[in-house]
């Protein structure tokens, strides 16, 4: 190929590392930044927290409280419980009800004093403990609005003292703790995966001069993302929470890096090859691009078949996500190269790149490994298929059956503490009732409905205080079940309701309330599980035979995706029953892990596959697969400590679903970097040969004949000239 002709084939590529383009990418992304860091600053103004955000849009809980807004604004009760084990005192009646006058006047934060209901007794002839509920009212805000609101009822109530303990628990008390749970992710995970990524690129490449452009370029496309989505957010109905924001950084740090770490290593092969740094960019832009492109396409398609979820929390993550791997993905294809090209070679201080020395991968621990492989792969990979599928046996001890809210915090929070001292004194449920709607004609017999079902308190039955009687011809009331309010039983409870209340006839009667709601989020989260997990394998499948044009290779990647989705499940499974002791895991566990570990790890075989059909059109399949090995295995183990590292910083947060999720996403990032990725798709390569790439060409031209001895490099694109470096 003439040097004319190079220079066409990696025309674009010098669009963004050319002597002048460098300088005009810098500078327009500095523009961009200058305009988007502000707004990037208000995406938590722009989160919408309330119940309906994180609810299936066609759920009957959904419904209920769409209509319930017609009777009376979005109420959560906080449940202030006063208990003495040895029976309340007169001064503690008197207190509680000092309590209940001041709380009666509160107004601000949505507070609604004056509906205040209580105090209420156990029914001992010796009263040990009174609960009041003050209803709250929520808006846009959710969690938000909660937490100040329950401190303001906090600083009214009595601090107990002398053995008569106070909490406030309830559906109020709750959502305030998971706010405080919530407060600060954005910062907590930002400070985290930063720390991450500086020790691991420090570790990397030993430089720290280095790390500055990756860290710096990961950043601005964090800003960049969190702008867009900011405006979306704003004047496009996208739904932002607290829990899309929060995984969005991780994602682009841990995407953002890892594309990094693979321009940056062909960037230094190409440097030891080329005098003029612009060329070796472009080259390395050129070689190294279309895998980054379909690593980045395979995360976006894939988090955007989370549009089809039922969850709106999950539907909602999927373009939030997309976004943030997009920008990260054009920041590292324009801003960071051209950064590099203008810092110069210097930047590598200590371990330069001169013209002309020699490449360590020839001769490093993976061209060993990958002759080691060679020898005997239909062994290597048997045995390795065979661990890997008896680890993932530890999935019957999962339990994705979702958690309660005593078992959600890796702590124990005041809501928890106080749940469990009023499930002793009071109907386990109260403070979390049903909420029932029906046409008010049959009103009477969906009352005695609800009332003769078991688990239901038939007493309970009544209009919530501040409803009105009725609108358009239905009514609304509550009703109070013996479980706990976010167990197993109540569920049950929930289903059995709906069954009685569906039967009457021309009632058209809906159940709602805060256990239809896990109800109803669990049965999506079900629907979504079966649904998006194999729309993601078919749209990798796609993507993996696009960029490979081979199908033999694509299903044997896919084959290994999933076994190793399976042994980290499996893993993760056992760790978190025996190691943590975790109850359990939440519905959506197994979907988030399954789509964050499948969609980011297949990028590393993405890099190490696109590697070795380049080098197989070179010097025939199975040199060229330890040659790919050799010539990626440091950068993708690399990339697979960042991205495990950032995922492992969710579990900075107090939350149990949050340290699950990170778990076992860290750990099945490793598991495919270090196990799948080196050894299984390595020997399952060179064990098939050339046919892994039928229908190409290259299955029938390979030319390949013998395995593998050493490690043939690369040839070089143009000669290697003498004489000093940059």
């Amino acid at each position: 190929m003439t040097e004319v002709q190079e220079r066409q084939r990696r025309g674009v590529a010098h669009l963004v590392c050319g002597r002048r383009a460098k300088w005009l990418v810098v500078a327009l992304w500095l523009v961009l930044l200058v305009f988007t860091a502000p707004f990037a600053q208000k995406l938590t103004d722009a989160q919408d927290n309330d119940a309906a955000s994180w609810l299936p849009g066609s759920a009957e809980s959904t419904q209920v409280l769409q209509i319930s807004e017609d009777f009376r604004p979005e109420q959560i009760p906080a449940v202030v419980v006063y208990a003495r084990e040895g029976g309340l005192t007169a001064q503690d009646r008197a207190q509680i009800a000092e309590d209940v006058r001041q709380v009666k006047e509160l107004r601000d934060h949505g507070i609604r004093g004056a509906e205040t209901r209580g105090p209420v007794f156990d029914r001992d002839a010796d009263p040990r403990a009174a609960q009041i509920q003050v209803p709250i009212t929520m808006d846009e805000k959710g969690w938000e609005r909660i937490a100040p609101a329950v401190d303001s009822i906090r600083a009214d109530v009595g601090r107990g003292g002398g053995g008569l303990a106070v909490h406030i628990t309830g559906p109020g008390g709750t959502s305030a703790d998971f706010s405080e749970a919530f407060e600060g992710i954005d910062s907590t995970l930002l400070f985290s995966a930063m720390a991450v990524v500086i020790v691991m690129l420090l570790l990397t490449y030993r430089s720290p001069t280095l790390l500055i452009v990756p860290l710096l370029g990961v950043v601005v496309a964090l800003f960049t993302a969190q702008a867009l989505i900011y405006f979306l957010a704003e004047h496009a109905g996208l739904t932002v929470n607290g829990q899309s924001a929060g995984i969005l950084t991780v994602l682009v740090f841990g995407a953002g890096t890892d594309y990094a770490l693979l321009l940056v290593a062909r960037y230094r092969e190409e440097l030891r090859r080329h005098k003029d740094r612009h060329e070796a960019m472009a080259l390395a832009l050129h070689r190294a691009g279309p895998a980054v492109i379909a690593s980045g396409a395979t995360v976006v398609l894939s988090m955007l078949v989370l549009l089809a979820a039922e969850m709106n929390s999950t539907s909602g993550l999927g373009p939030v996500a997309a976004i943030g791997v997009a920008v990260a993905l054009i920041v590292m294809l324009t801003l960071f190269p051209a950064l590099l090209v203008i810092f110069g070679r210097w930047i590598f201080w200590p371990v330069i790149p001169h013209l002309g020395s020699p490449d360590p991968t020839e001769r490093g621990v993976w061209a060993r490994m990958g002759r080691g492989i060679a020898r005997r792969p239909r062994v290597i990979w048997g045995v390795t298929a065979a661990v890997l599928a008896l680890l993932s046996l530890g999935l019957i001890q999962m339990r994705a059956e979702g958690i309660s809210n005593a078992d959600a915090f890796t702590d124990k929070p005041d809501s928890v503490v106080g749940q469990e001292v009023s499930a002793r004194y009071f109907p386990a449920g109260s403070g979390d009732p049903l909420v029932i709607v029906s046409d008010r004609a049959q009103a009477e017999r969906v009352g005695r409905a609800v009332a003769a079902t078991p688990g239901v308190v038939p007493e309970s039955l009544g209009l919530p205080p501040g409803t009105k009687p009725e609108h358009e011809g239905r009514v609304l009331f509550e009703a109070t079940m013996t479980a706990p309010a976010d167990s197993e039983t109540a569920k049950e409870t929930v289903e059995r309701v709906r069954d009685a209340v569906h039967a009457v006839p021309e009632a058209d009667a809906q159940v709602g309330g805060g256990t239809a709601a896990l109800l109803d989020m669990d049965r999506a989260t079900t629907h979504d599980n079966v649904l998006i997990i194999p729309l993601v394998l078919v749209v990798v499948l796609l993507i993996l035979g696009a960029l490979l044009r081979a199908l033999i290779a694509p299903l044997l990647l896919i084959g290994t995706v999933v076994l190793s989705f399976a042994a980290a499940l499996g893993i993760s499974a056992l760790a978190f029953r025996y190691l943590f002791d975790y109850a359990g895991e939440t519905t959506d566990f197994p979907l988030f892990v399954f789509v964050f570990l499948v969609a980011l790890g297949i990028d590393y075989n993405i890099f190490l596959t696109t590697r070795i059909r380049e080098e197989a059109a070179r010097q025939g399949t199975r040199a060229g697969v330890v040659t790919g090995l050799a010539a990626t295995g440091a950068v993708i183990t690399s990339a697979g400590l960042v991205l495990a590292g950032t995922f492992a910083a969710l579990g900075t947060l107090p939350m149990v679903a949050f340290a699950e999720i990170g778990f076992a996403v860290a750990l099945g990032v490793l598991l495919d970097t270090f196990v799948v990725r080196s050894v299984l798709v390595t020997a399952l390569f060179l064990d098939v040969g050339p046919k892994v790439w039928w229908p190409h060409r290259l299955a029938h031209e390979d030319g390949d004949t013998a395995r593998p001895t050493a490690v043939t490099s690369a040839p070089e694109t143009e000669p290697r000239p003498s004489g000093p470096s940059e």
